[in-house]
């Protein structure tokens, strides 16, 4: 028999430790959604953090779609909580037939209760499984629920999940809503600061997606600016056609807009074509962003590839003798959103990223292949720019082909053809190793010097990387740079069937840039090839962005580095508040850190500014930026997929006018080192 430690272990039994009844852990209520947060919310990062405001927005909308509610206000309060007000119905405050309590504590604290199962309350709704508003009480520290309907003001607070008391009336009124506002709780979220520009996005996509409704946000913290945005379009997708492609050349006039209805399934499509070479479709179900497309993209791509072939072979624009195109070819240049809403939408995994009804394809299908060929047939000279505008596609695509051919015979896209300059590792699990893309030959040579060769590789850059924002797939298959970055990495151009995710050679690639203007152009240039020709790459988070430090810092012996200016000055507080450390004035820095940048002496402290990779020796290189156990990285994310395109277009796109209007925007938050 074993020896049982004093209240730990308990006797086992056949030399098995004791497992019974007891050990068994029943977790009541909201517990499991505190012991495992991200089995709701994702994870509890700033993604998650900023889920819990969706899953309160997600409520208010429901009842905009039932026609109960048109007006939406988001508060960023000054003591950091957040409230979401609606002029929906109000949530339900009379007693629970079952539950004995009043509906609105059986709504808050219950997980899989809510009025989305009923179809007689709701027809349509994004939050069907009934744990939004619960799952966000259980990860507040406190939430307050205040409803107006039936001529009352019901109010509840919460605790960690805990209603503190019963539900009181606390006053009369005529309107109705919900009126909810919540705290973060630190012991679950290590960041709870939220992000105003990341929040007002998501809700101006939600206007644009439910043109009767207005949503209002408001930063009223302490240490915001007082911002404010409104949102509410009439037009809606089809003004969110436009806000997307207002930096490119549209030559098919305003966006093509058809909707109907067939088996209770709402569709609605707006497009239109302009000059780029890249298609951007967004989809969504009942509001949800379904970023893995589905079904309903599946019927809007038939439908697209088959009416525009079709009117083309008719009116003999495409002479199907000379050239085959694809689905591709067609939606080369196509801005198009599409939204549905279905009453029972089946999507694959809780994260409702993909729709699965079989059904919705037909449907689609059906109504845009109807819609979109009467526009044709009534709008000949846009047809004809389209059917053209595709056609130069096929030919893009068909040279781009025959440049791959070459560059396989040249081994310029297979493995056993690695970059001459790509200093790999040895290591040859993916899941272990790390690619460095770096900044010049200076840095990619100390870089080379200063990395673990086990498990790092470095592929230095020569010059900037083509602009693929303005190039078609040939064009960018002829820059060398590229098609070392492709080889490397070892799965084929992304975006494209000959691309291959098992195949990728690195678990993390890393874009290491100098920190002045020409290093973040690099790094730009870099993220726009990656966004537009390998997303696969940013969306199975392997890229990311190493952050070197600005700033040596030197008393003494004692060395730090500085990332920012805020952690300079900290250093140098610290620094003059340490009498121990012996000081030593220099007044000629460059004998006493020749590799860097200086900027000064502060008092016996040298302060060394470093511009660029190249300065830094392959230690510090190391110690800084590359060493994983004292390195920052930034993962970089696609959270917002319409935001990230736009910004794209402005920044990367042909056009200047919407590039020097965002410049003049945003100059006054640029700190640039020139």
């Amino acid at each position: 028999m074993a020896k049982e430690k004093e209240g730990t272990d308990k006797p086992a039994k056949n030399g098995v430790p004791g497992y019974d009844a007891v050990d068994i852990q029943v977790l009541k209520g909201l517990e499991h959604v505190r012991k495992r947060p991200a089995m709701y919310i994702g994870d509890i990062s700033t993604r998650g953090l900023h889920h819990l405001v969706y899953e309160v927005i997600d409520n208010a909308i429901d009842e905009a779609l039932a026609g109960h509610c048109d007006k939406i206000t988001l508060t960023l309060n000054k003591d950091a909580s957040v409230t979401v007000t609606d002029n929906g119905r109000g949530i339900p405050t009379d007693i629970h037939p079952t539950e004995k309590i009043s509906a609105l504590e059986v709504v808050m604290t219950q997980l899989n209760a809510g009025g989305k199962f009923n179809r007689d309350s709701y027809k349509v709704s994004g939050g069907l499984h009934g744990v939004g508003v619960s799952v966000v009480n259980a990860l507040s520290e406190w939430l307050e629920a205040e409803v107006v309907r039936d001529g009352k003001v019901y109010y509840q607070k919460y605790v960690r999940g805990t209603p503190q008391a019963k539900v009181k009336t606390t006053g009369n009124a005529k309107k109705t809503g919900t009126k909810i506002t919540f705290f973060p709780d630190n012991e679950i979220f290590k960041i709870t600061t939220f992000k105003f520009e990341t929040l007002e996005e998501r809700l101006r996509e939600l206007a644009y997606l439910n043109k009767d409704l207005t949503i209002i946000i408001k930063d009223e913290r302490t240490d915001g600016t007082g911002k404010t945005s409104e949102f509410h379009y009439k037009g809606g997708l089809v003004d969110f056609v436009k806000y997307l492609d207002e930096s490119e050349k549209s030559f098919s006039g305003k966006p093509i807009y058809m909707s109907g209805e067939k088996e209770n399934v709402q569709v609605e499509v707006a497009f239109q074509y302009n000059d780029s070479y890249n298609d951007n479709i967004y989809t969504f179900v009942n509001n949800i962003n379904t970023h893995e497309g589905g079904t309903h993209l599946e019927g809007f791509k038939a439908a697209l590839t088959r009416t525009l072939n079709n009117y083309g072979i008719k009116n003999n624009l495409i002479k199907s003798d000379k050239i085959t195109l694809t689905g591709d070819d067609f939606r080369e240049g196509l801005t198009c959103v599409i939204s549905i809403k279905v009453p029972e939408p089946q999507f694959e995994g809780q994260t409702k990223t993909k729709l699965g009804n079989s059904e919705v394809k037909g449907i689609v299908q059906s109504i845009t292949g109807e819609a979109l060929g009467n526009f044709l047939e009534e709008n000949p000279s846009v047809a004809r720019k389209i059917i053209d505008k595709c056609l130069r596609a096929a030919e893009a695509r068909e040279a781009a082909r025959k440049a791959r051919e070459l560059t396989r015979r040249k081994n310029a896209l297979e493995i056993s053809g690695l970059p001459g300059k790509l200093a790999d590792c040895s290591i040859k699990d993916p899941a272990q190793c790390e690619l460095y893309l770096v900044e010049g030959d200076s840095a990619g040579g100390s870089a080379k010097q200063g990395r673990d060769r086990r498990f790092q590789a470095i592929l230095p850059l020569r010059g900037k990387i083509l602009n693929v924002e303005k190039a078609r797939i040939n064009k960018i298959l002829e820059n060398e740079e590229i098609r070392s970055i492709v080889t490397a990495i070892g799965a084929g151009l992304g975006n494209s069937d000959e691309f291959d995710e098992s195949k990728i050679r690195y678990d993390k690639i890393i874009l290491m840039c100098d920190a002045d203007v020409d290093g973040s152009h690099i790094r730009t240039l870099l993220l726009t090839f990656f966004y537009r020709h390998m997303k696969e790459i940013v969306e199975t988070q392997r890229l990311y962005i190493a952050q070197p430090p600005l700033y040596k810092i030197k008393k003494g012996k004692t060395e730090l580095y500085a990332y920012d200016e805020r952690e300079r000055e900290e250093i140098l507080k610290s620094f003059k508040a340490d009498k121990s450390a012996p000081v030593k004035e220099t007044e000629n820095e460059n004998e006493e850190i020749p590799e860097a940048s200086v900027s000064g002496t502060h008092k016996g402290i040298a302060i060394s500014r470093f511009k660029g990779l190249g300065e830094m020796n392959p230690e510090q290189l190391w110690t800084t930026t590359m060493n994983p156990e004292t390195r920052t990285i930034v993962l970089v994310t696609n959270e917002n997929a319409s935001a990230a395109d736009k910004i794209f277009r402005v920044l990367m796109g042909e056009e200047v006018e919407p590039r020097r209007k965002f410049i003049e925007e945003n100059a006054k938050y640029a700190n640039l080192d020139v």
